[in-house]
């Protein structure tokens, strides 16, 4: 692909190294973006620029927040000894819209997968064990996809929770084996979280 300008080449090549972005799709945005008004493409590198500046982590959850503690977190009304763990904030979102669930989230970051070196160590494990451990937790839900890798990380956590005073449960089954959690409709979501099942008996299926 040739270009007239080295400004514009460099801007498709910055567009282009985002997720599902191809060179073409990049020249189409940046060209897109070139003949809107200046203040717009300006106000977007500014959300651009703070979000990476200025976001948090909730030091609870791990969820993204504007502050120390997310809204769902510092939410007095929502059921503090239920958590839902879950891999990415997408996932927060997509149980959020069910409205059928009113507890607290454990974000891990991922999940378990050797294959791209992603270890226990790279995820918020060990936090999550210690609030189990501080009695903090009565019951943890498992939301994580059905995939091998899900399935994976869901028995590592469990297995690390073995002696500690805790429920563990997982979401029903219907949601797909291997679908990721963002894309059920929610519907399907809001019943998977209330019809629930103990984490013990899906190891049996």
């Amino acid at each position: 692909m040739e270009f007239s300008s080295k400004l514009l080449e460099e801007a498709v090549n910055e567009m282009s190294q985002l997720p599902g972005i191809g060179r073409r799709t990049a020249l189409r945005l940046v060209l897109h973006l070139l003949k809107q008004p200046e203040s717009q493409t300006v106000a977007l590198s500014k959300a651009l620029v703070d979000l990476k500046t200025e976001v948090k982590f909730c030091r609870n959850c791990h969820n993204i927040s504007d502050s120390e503690l997310c809204e769902i977190c510092a939410n007095k009304n929502r059921q503090q000894e239920v958590v839902c763990v879950v891999e990415d904030i997408r996932d927060v979102m997509a149980i959020e819209n069910t409205s059928q669930y009113r507890g607290l989230y454990h974000v891990l970051g991922g999940k378990i997968n050797p294959m791209e070196g992603v270890g226990p160590s790279q995820l918020t494990i060990k936090s999550l064990v210690e609030k189990a451990q501080k009695g903090e937790i009565e019951e943890i839900i498992f939301a994580l996809s059905s995939t091998l890798e899900g399935d994976t990380t869901n028995f590592y956590i469990f297995k690390q929770l073995e002696g500690f005073d805790v429920k563990t449960s997982t979401i029903a089954r219907g949601i797909s084996v291997g679908d990721e959690l963002e894309y059920a409709d929610e519907v399907t979501l809001g019943r998977s979280i209330t019809n629930r099942i103990p984490f013990e008996n899906s190891l049996k299926n």
